[in-house]
């Protein structure tokens, strides 16, 4: 859609629910549902403009500084949601919406950017020993956060709040080990990680200014818009008899990724899978090396702590998710049939979240 020299895409018509949601909620104009859906509306252009100001920053900045900021903003809009989350004591739904996080992204997002792309090209080719890498992390950060997990249903004699101070180390080691693996990434290895002469090339549409107004402003109002989404959440379970395992794992985890997820299938769609793929696995390595701990250690600042101990169903479902991407990747070809039987599998677990009780 243009307006005199402005194009408008979706999201920048998605805008208007921002002040809509923010209105309705101050002025108790609208009950949970309406809220619960306008809010949901307003979040997804949020957090696709924050990841437009953190592209446009990077393109500014280029090479590690560039790297830095997509690291560090990538899952901005689900820590937002996160932190909003535990504040309001809703320490079950956080966990259910990282391990949701992580699952969408392998097996619901990587399969739509592979069902989209093998439908317009045949196959689709990457680099297995930037995919192994990934799924080498992949597997550490899986069993790294689980370890909680094992140690709660696993019978051995606990010591008093063992599960909390276990949780707390490995929040602490895995931050570490994200910031190492930024290091690698961004400094001593990142030739590994080069873009292509085309994409290096690559101008930035806006001012630096204008990009870190964006940053700013889309921050301030998801944190605002992310209050009124969250505030819904216990009345729209209670009103449809849905379990908070279904709504973080499946509805906020999918909207807190909202950005990602777009910008993965677009990729694909221009036969670039191989950064669908470093998209999907990264942002599943942020949300289990940086967004997961830095909740537990927030959660303990504010006092409302919170563990690593997720429900059997949660570790099978990340285990399942991290060995079938692991496999599907190992050859370095993809095609819209493996998308298939990613996305049916991802439906199938979202089945058995609604059905848990």
């Amino acid at each position: 859609m243009k307006i005199g020299k402005f194009e408008l895409g979706i999201m920048d018509l998605l805008l208007i629910f921002v002040p809509v949601s923010l209105a309705l909620s101050y002025l108790k104009l609208a009950d949970s549902s309406i809220l619960f859906i306008v809010s949901l509306l307003g979040i997804l252009p949020l957090a696709s403009k924050m990841g437009e100001a953190t592209e446009e920053l990077a393109k500014i900045y280029g090479g590690q500084i560039g790297g830095l900021l997509n690291a560090t903003f990538g899952n901005a809009a689900e820590l937002i949601i996160a932190l909003i989350a535990i504040s309001r004591g809703l320490e079950e739904l956080v966990k259910a919406s990282l391990s949701g996080s992580i699952i969408g992204n392998l097996l619901f997002v990587l399969g739509m950017s592979m069902l989209a792309g093998g439908m317009k090209y045949k196959e689709q080719k990457f680099s297995p020993n930037l995919a192994g890498l990934n799924s080498t992390m992949l597997l550490i950060a899986f069993l790294s956060i689980m370890i909680p997990s094992m140690f709660h249903f696993v019978p051995v004699q606990h010591r008093g709040n063992d599960e909390q101070t276990l949780s707390m180390i490995v929040s602490i080691l895995l931050i570490i080990l994200y910031l190492m693996s930024m290091i690698f990434s961004l400094k001593t290895h990142q030739h590994l990680f080069k873009k292509s002469e085309e994409e290096k090339e690559e101008k930035a549409h806006w001012s630096r200014n204008f990009a870190i107004l964006v940053l700013i402003a889309s921050t301030v109002l998801l944190a605002l818009v992310s209050e009124v989404f969250v505030g819904q959440i216990e009345s729209i379970a209670h009103e449809f008899g849905l379990t908070e395992l279904f709504i973080g794992a499946v509805i906020v985890a999918v909207v807190g990724n909202a950005a990602e997820h777009m910008g993965a299938i677009f990729f694909a769609l221009k036969n670039d899978i191989e950064l669908s793929i470093n998209v999907t696995a990264g942002s599943s390595l942020q949300i289990a090396m940086f967004v997961a701990p830095v909740c537990v250690l927030a959660a303990s600042i504010i006092q409302k702590p919170m563990d690593l101990v997720f429900t059997p169903f949660e570790i099978i479902a990340v285990f399942a998710s991290v060995l079938i991407v692991n496999e599907i990747s190992s050859d370095g070809r993809c095609n819209w049939f493996e998308g298939a039987q990613l996305i049916v599998m991802y439906l199938i677990i979202a089945a058995l979240f609604f059905f848990v009780r």
